[in-house]
């Protein structure tokens, strides 16, 4: 990939197009310009922007953004945990800019950052059914720790499940 766009820190006014971003990166029809969508398990919301605006509002929490004449065109979280993890998440690309590094340079910038905040783990979660974005990650360092999370039924704000099984599978990654 060429060079990124600069990646910034992104600030409430970013707040709806970082929303639509998200939302197109993983449901609906749209997503699957993508290879990243969860369109075949989950429908609904991915996000709300009370959900963003909450991260923004957070000390402890960074939400890094990259955009073109366009609009958003990815971004991604940070929370330092306090404990030398930090926490990788809220993580998305455009549908049609996916596949040409650009994902890779967000997450790298994120793994800098954390190490910055004297992290020296990172921990991200991944809808356990998604076994493609699992790969993903493990190539780039992350190892299932074979936990799982409950996936959040009956929230709406998360989206709606179209299977009664979905969960999140723990990934970590020693930040050196």
């Amino acid at each position: 990939m060429p060079t990124p766009p600069p990646i910034r820190v992104a600030t409430a006014a970013d707040v709806p197009g970082l929303q639509r971003l998200i939302h197109s990166a993983y449901r609906g029809e749209d997503s699957r310009a993508g290879w990243t969508h969860e369109a075949d398990l989950l429908d609904g919301n991915r996000i709300d922007e009370d959900m963003l605006r909450a991260e923004l509002a957070d000390p402890g929490t960074t939400l890094f953004l990259t955009e073109d004449d366009a609009g958003p065109l990815g971004c991604c979280v940070v929370t330092d945990r306090g404990d030398g993890t930090a926490y990788f998440g809220t993580f998305a690309v455009r549908p049609t800019a996916q596949g040409a590094g650009l994902g890779d340079a967000l997450l790298r910038h994120a793994e800098s950052h954390a190490r910055g905040l004297g992290a020296t783990r990172m921990e991200l979660t991944v809808v356990a059914q998604r076994s493609d974005l699992i790969a993903w990650y493990a190539r780039r360092g992350y190892t299932p720790t074979g936990e799982t999370r409950p996936f959040p039924y009956g929230d709406e704000r998360f989206g709606l499940p179209r299977r009664d099984d979905l969960a999140f599978a723990v990934l970590v990654k020693s930040l050196p």
